[in-house]
């Protein structure tokens, strides 16, 4: 069953998240896009905590933990978010739905288990429309209409490996290889004049990157279980290669754009940069009970460039993200009661992007909170959560977001690969 489970979900997902917008968010404009969380929704509804080793629920944000598979366990999560975007005197609303990830993982000895799979890396989807007033020195007045828009995004493709050392200490490593494709577009039209200005430029993205982790687990009081993850991803780089053309256009009585003189840039190539990372985490608890942790990242943006060279009020420095969450299970075997088998999570963070604006550091906080609900009598789970936050503020100019989202994720275990006794 997991098997056809897995082959029309991997066929649905494939086609989507190619064509997906996958954000709104007019910070998307800046650097490689909105950089996703890379987790899944169990992990999510914690804050996005990923320190937990478990044996039927994958963890992608430290490859150590799947030395603790015991289970083939399949992945697979959609978000749906409202964002209510605000300025000193604009409001304004979108909705977008994304899938989020699809993976599959195994247990391949009694000590090492293997994943694969695919998930957003980030996403560009941005329309942002500016008027600008120029007095002339003949005292006439000037407006400059301009429209920018833009989407795509960079995916992410790994395969990953977790090995236990001890009965305490497991390491892991995941490759993982980026691609692409970003189109960006500025239109610009002055007022009383026929014809405008349009510029098209795409990007087409490639590189590949590595994540590595450890995961130390030990008792306290012969009671509870004591978890601390570790992960580190050194820089590596994403290659774009880059087209566009540069054209007059106006627009018919339907809306559609009729370009004229058309040139087209010479192709070129640049280099991305992505910084180093690395996360640390710790947290206790009695297993399939209760948990509660917390996990800092640090990553040094201040390196990192923006697509275009021309913006001059916008900066990167070092970004930090804090994470507090964990779950209760109040009776996982319970024979009485569906309630009592229920997970619930919950979980804060904070983070500070690493983009200034204005001089201006964007920060990003969210309360997250969800259930893991059982599926009938098997170790599958469907995960529920919801997030509400904040993004950006709305001084110096800059856009502030009020997001709520809604997401969804299907854990599915089965056991593959069990030699048979009998013939």
């Amino acid at each position: 069953m997991i098997k056809k489970i897995i082959l029309g979900t991997s066929l649905l997902f494939s086609s989507v998240i190619f064509a997906q917008e996958g954000t709104a968010s007019p910070y998307s404009f800046y650097g490689i896009g909105d950089v996703k969380y890379r987790g899944t929704h169990e992990n999510k509804a914690m804050g996005g905590l990923g320190i937990i080793p478990d044996s039927i629920h994958l963890n992608l944000q430290n490859p150590a933990s799947l030395a603790a598979l015991r289970l083939t366990t399949f992945s697979v999560g959609a978000t749906n978010r409202s964002t209510t975007f605000k300025t000193d005197s604009q409001k304004e609303t979108a909705s977008r739905t994304t899938f989020d990830y699809l993976a599959l993982g195994f247990p391949i000895t009694k000590k090492a288990g293997v994943s694969f799979g695919i998930m957003p890396y980030s996403s560009v989807g941005y329309k942002v429309d500016q008027t600008t007033t120029t007095q002339l020195s003949t005292g006439d007045i000037v407006n400059t209409n301009k429209r920018f828009t833009g989407e795509g995004g960079v995916n992410n493709v790994f395969l990953g490996l977790g090995y236990k050392i001890t009965s305490k200490l497991s390491i892991g490593a995941d490759f993982q290889y980026n691609f692409g494709r970003v189109e960006t577009k500025s239109v610009v039209f002055l007022d009383d004049v026929y014809l405008g200005k349009r510029e098209i430029n795409t990007a087409r993205y490639s590189g590949v990157a590595f994540n590595t982790g450890l995961m130390y687990q030990s008792k306290i009081n012969k009671k509870y279980d004591w978890y601390s993850s570790f992960t580190y991803s050194p820089q590596s780089n994403l290659k774009a290669d880059n087209s566009g053309s540069v054209a007059a256009i106006t627009y018919s009585g339907t809306g559609a754009e009729l370009e004229s003189d058309v040139v087209n840039y010479e192709a070129t190539q640049s280099t991305f940069k992505l910084p180093a990372k690395y996360a640390l985490g710790t947290g206790f608890g009695i297993a399939k009970q209760w948990f509660v942790g917390a996990e800092v990242t640090f990553q040094d943006k201040s390196e990192f460039v923006n697509r275009f060279d021309q913006i001059t009020n916008v900066g990167f420095e070092k970004s930090q993200r804090y994470v507090i969450g964990g779950y209760i299970t109040p009776k996982f075997n319970s024979f009485t009661s569906y309630l009592e088998r229920v997970t619930y999570r919950a979980g804060f963070r904070y983070e500070n992007t690493g983009l200034v604006i204005n001089n201006q550091s964007v920060k990003d906080y969210s309360i997250n909170a969800g259930f893991g609900l059982p599926i009938g009598r098997s170790l599958s789970n469907l995960n529920v959560g919801f997030e509400y936050g904040t993004k950006g503020t709305t001084g110096s100019n800059l856009v502030q977001e009020n997001y709520f989202g809604i997401y969804i994720g299907l854990s599915v275990n089965d056991l593959w690969f069990k030699r048979t006794k009998y013939e």
